[in-house]
């Protein structure tokens, strides 16, 4: 059975104060629900992540500010360091560990700059919501074998997909030229061009 992880519960003190700070970050808005003045969840999505997280009043015990080493990965820290840095957020330089590996805890093993020839999960940039909840941004550029789950073929709009069956028709009309007969087995070669056209298959 699957199990995706989805969402991420940071302690903060102060409701509003940490919402606009992850607001002003470019996060996504999902939900700010109050049933009283004793219980407020707010969840916030940071841009392209499947995963959320949720902030509030009496949603968790953990003492403000005590969430250390959450991750966000993108395929180039430093821009996502100068992003970070003019939206405001506190952010570190771009450093690799020590250790060559992943980082150590706090500023333990930091060495400024990326990782040599900017090796992918080697780089890293930090920083802290108002809370002092800690966020490290990773670079990851090339994926280890079998790390990610390919993505389901979707499409936004029925104009979008209208928009590939017309290319799969083109592309099936060319296929039957070049072979010189009908294809009957063609709604299994549209469904495949279409995934192809979507994920970005050969």
């Amino acid at each position: 059975m699957d199990m995706k992880l989805e969402v991420v519960v940071v302690p903060v003190a102060d409701v509003d104060r940490a919402k606009n700070f992850y607001l002003a970050l470019g996060w996504r808005e999902d939900a700010d629900f109050a049933t009283g003045a004793d219980f407020r969840v707010v969840q916030l999505t940071p841009p392209g992540s499947p995963c959320s997280v949720i902030f509030g009043t009496a949603v968790t015990t953990a003492v403000p500010g005590s969430a250390e080493g959450l991750q966000l990965v993108v395929d180039d820290v430093e821009a996502a360091r100068a992003e970070l840095a003019s939206h405001g957020a506190p952010v570190s330089e771009v450093f690799h560990d020590a250790g060559g590996v992943f980082h150590h805890g706090g500023t333990a093993g930091r060495v400024a700059g990326p990782a040599a020839d900017r090796q992918s999960y080697g780089s890293f940039a930090s920083f802290s919501d108002p809370d002092g909840n800690t966020w490290f941004v990773q670079e990851v550029t090339t994926r280890l074998p079998g790390r990610v789950t390919p993505a389901p073929a979707a499409y936004d709009s029925a104009a979008d997909l209208a928009g590939a069956l017309r290319r799969a028709a083109a592309a099936h009309g060319k296929h039957e030229e070049e072979t010189g007969q009908a294809d009957a087995n063609w709604p299994d070669w549209y469904a495949q061009y279409l995934v192809d056209d979507r994920t970005g298959g050969a």
